[in-house]
């Protein structure tokens, strides 16, 4: 089993040092609380041909993340998904290495399966029975699941209007799925709220520090993948801005580790025009993020308060990216186009993330020669409904070969001949 090497929580913006412990946000100050490690032990605990030798999940990490209780750990599967050179998708955007982040695979379908197993395995580590979350549709399917396999009970809080299947899958799972008549932001602080009331394990609050870590996976295996090294361009979506500013942290964690050469990684970030509160203050030139109300199709982005967006906009100006939105129009076409040229059918917020890299591409904010990675972060199939009437059939024939070739037209035969 491996070395625990976290040691401590810390507040962000004052510092003030906490034990590990069920604790998001500082008593001092009231900033965002993470996990401190002992990097001496991290240097001394991590090499790469150990690394390669691990399990084929995000734990093969476990040196680099809050491995509390390794005899605990929930592992179903997720990470170590593949990260697809995409060859046809490069030649259309004008990219010489374009690289694709294909999260679509994990076990539930999305990259919540990552933040997910770091948080359970906190919670049984801490002893908590029960656990609960505020979510868009993606991470109630994750902790719904990975409660099922390890046989805690579970609670899962969703905006109402959020995505059939995404509610169907929670329940499936075992989970009870509590429909909240508002935004995801009113439902999240309904669970604020409630994680002060009730003994249970809020992955998405009390264990935010823990919670967050498991996206710096998606940065560990890039850099494996490429042969350690590291992209020079990433365009990550954002709806809390977590996921984009823990992408950089892994990246930088892997250098103090000695994995990797330091090299400068650009961080671009992308967000639907319907809720588009980073997105709006990086064009504006501005450092205060107001919140908005959420009109996209891409609901599993759709935060109009996010609790990381200033770190998030911080990141990207800071390593000389970009932040854009898009259109819903442009959301399906960069679904459509991920799909049609790499086979990738993405969720509506991996159409967010193809659209802004487009954009990118087509302003020339991302260089030719650059090595970009895109980051797909959940499966189309949560979320087809954003695609009626986008793709229909080619055409309607009846059950014989008369129809189909009066539909069709003149096609080539097996002989070669034309029918």
């Amino acid at each position: 089993m491996s070395q625990n090497n976290a040691v401590e929580l810390s507040c962000r913006e004052c510092g003030t040092r906490y034990p590990l412990e069920a604790r998001a946000v500082c008593d001092e100050c009231f900033g965002p609380v993470e996990v401190v490690y002992n990097l001496d032990r991290v240097r001394s605990s991590t090499d790469a041909r150990a690394t390669a030798h691990g399990p084929p999940s995000l734990w093969r990490y476990a040196t680099l993340l809050p491995d509390l209780a390794p005899e605990l750990r929930v592992d179903l599967g997720a990470g170590w998904t593949p990260l697809r050179r995409a060859r046809r998708l490069g030649d259309a955007l004008g990219l010489t290495e374009l690289w694709i982040k294909d999260d679509t695979v994990n076990p539930t379908g999305s990259f919540k399966d990552r933040v997910v197993s770091v948080a359970l395995s906190a919670a049984r580590a801490f002893g908590f029975d029960t656990v609960a979350c505020a979510s868009t549709g993606n991470l109630a399917g994750a902790t719904a699941a990975a409660a099922a396999a390890t046989g805690m009970r579970s609670y899962v809080f969703v905006p109402r209007d959020i995505e059939p299947a995404k509610i169907v899958a929670a329940a499936a799972y075992g989970s009870t799925v509590v429909a909240v008549d508002g935004s995801y932001d009113q439902a999240n602080r309904l669970c604020s709220e409630l994680a002060e009331e009730y003994p249970w394990a809020f992955v998405n609050v009390s264990l935010r520090p823990y919670y967050a870590e498991g996206s710096k996976t998606l940065a560990f295996e890039t850099a494996e993948q490429l042969g350690w090294a590291l992209p020079d361009h990433v365009v990550v979506p954002i709806a809390s801005g977590a996921l984009l500013t823990k992408i950089h942290q892994g990246f930088r964690e892997l250098v103090d580790a000695g994995l990797v050469e330091s090299s400068a990684v650009r961080i671009s970030g992308a967000q639907a025009t319907g809720c588009s509160p980073v997105s709006q203050a990086f064009r504006e030139g501005s450092a205060d993020i107001r919140p908005q109300r959420p009109a996209t199709i891409a609901r599993s982005l759709a935060i109009g308060t996010p609790a990381d967006g200033r770190y998030a906009l911080s990141v990207v100006r800071e390593t000389g990216g970009a932040i854009e939105d898009v259109s819903d129009e442009q959301i399906r076409d960069g679904i459509m186009l991920l799909a049609r040229t790499e086979g990738i059918f993405a969720e509506t917020a991996g159409g967010v993330t193809i659209a802004v890299l487009r954009s990118l591409c087509e302003r020339g904010v991302i260089a030719r020669h650059e090595r970009t990675v895109a980051y797909v972060t959940g499966n189309g199939l949560k979320t087809v409904d954003a695609l009626d009437g986008s793709a229909p059939p080619a055409f309607e024939v009846g059950p014989t070969i008369e129809s189909f070739e009066a539909a069709a037209g003149r096609l080539p035969t097996r002989s070669g001949a034309r029918a």
